[in-house]
């Protein structure tokens, strides 16, 4: 290595530790926004097929496909958080005055049987309940600063998106001609990563959707109120392969027996077991591994890992981070082992004229006696 490489490397080095402290606050919403794009640009190339004929030039084009496709996003994202949101409130309310459907009694006869203690739980919840409400809406100040940098997050998350989805295509190009490796190498690497990344993704997303609306429709059958609001709520915790789920309709299920509903309850946990578990164990594995060749467990380890480190967005961000390593040793691992094997041949037929070499030379003295 020369003195120029020597000093760009530095530089590199030096730079990429300082844009790195820099984007550190918002590296969540910097990963979020490259998920974002990511799945939306499937949409985005169809839709400028769409606009295109109706602007004067394919800029606006990708422009107006991108803002389109940026505020459904938010539509579809922001309706249902804000249903929950307002939906918990309302039930942390009833809680704390005492209004609430739950039925205490049942609960607390059942408690006293097994512990041969009187047990009151009413002010126990109203307590909970009132330092939920507090915690999540009473903190004023709090609740402010959060927003504010929750809105700081949003406003670069929908700027980097509309930007990946117009330019993202020549982003990768770059990337791929700026890589050191070789250009059949860089090639085979992208294709790895975006066939894990997108299985990650649309299989993990795709599988954790369809097992909460099939435990929603498990819900609705036995009556369990508000079953929008706990289909929501199974959305996003079926993020967590195996045991997502299960936090809420085996809670559910015990609950329905302790008050009374014998049959609901056996019906439930019957069918969270059977029906609802038959996405984790059966289609999630299928789905994902299909494309991203990842097991449920490194999902798993992804979320939990991603979850701690990053926050919500680790959900995503998570297994993603692990299909990219996976897709890196599989590039590995066939485009060096290929041009091993493609090598070893030539060092076979060395090796023979070597050792005919070796049998000539043995043979030239007795011929010459």
């Amino acid at each position: 290595m020369n003195r120029g490489h020597a000093f760009l490397l530095s530089l590199f080095a030096v730079f990429g530790v300082v844009v790195f402290v820099i984007v550190r606050p918002f590296l969540e919403y910097i990963l979020l926004a490259l998920v974002f794009a990511y799945v939306l640009l499937p949409l985005q190339n169809r839709l400028v097929a769409v606009f295109r004929p109706y602007t004067p030039g394919r800029r606006i084009a990708e422009s107006v496909s991108a803002i389109t496709l940026i505020v459904a996003s938010l539509v579809a994202i922001v309706l249902p958080v804000l249903y929950v949101l307002t939906a918990l409130r309302e039930d942390l309310r009833e809680i704390s005055r005492g209004e609430s459907s739950i039925q205490m009694a049942p609960i607390e006869a059942q408690l006293a049987e097994f512990t041969d203690a009187t047990i009151d739980l009413e002010q126990p919840v109203i307590l909970a309940t009132d330092w939920l409400f507090t915690l999540f809406f009473g903190d004023v100040p709090g609740l402010i600063a959060m927003l504010l940098h929750v809105s700081l997050g949003v406003a670069l998350v929908l700027f980097l998106v509309f930007y990946l989805l117009v330019d993202g295509s020549s982003l990768v190009t770059w990337l791929t001609e700026a890589s050191p490796l070789e250009p059949a190498v860089s090639a085979t690497l992208v294709a790895q990563i975006d066939r894990t990344t997108w299985g990650a993704v649309i299989g993990h997303a795709f599988a954790a959707v369809v097992q909460a609306l099939i435990a929603g429709l498990g819900f609705y059958l036995v009556g369990i109120p508000n079953v929008v609001f706990w289909t929501i709520v199974m959305v996003i915790l079926a993020f967590l392969p195996l045991i997502g789920v299960f936090i809420v309709w085996a809670p559910a299920a015990g609950y329905l027996y302790i008050v009374g509903e014998t049959s609901s309850a056996i019906f439930l946990a019957a069918y969270g077991l059977v029906v609802v578990s038959f996405i984790d164990y059966y289609v999630r594995p299928i789905v994902i591994d299909k494309q991203a060749r990842l097991n449920p467990a490194v999902i798993l380890v992804g979320v939990f890992g991603g979850v701690y480190t990053l926050g919500f967005v680790g959900l995503f961000v998570g297994p993603i981070l692990i299909g990219v390593l996976v897709a890196i040793i599989e590039t590995f691992r066939t485009q060096y082992r290929m041009e091993e094997s493609a090598a070893e041949p030539e060092r076979t037929e060395s090796g023979a004229v070597v050792e005919s070499f070796d049998e000539v030379a043995d043979e030239s003295p007795q011929t010459t006696r």
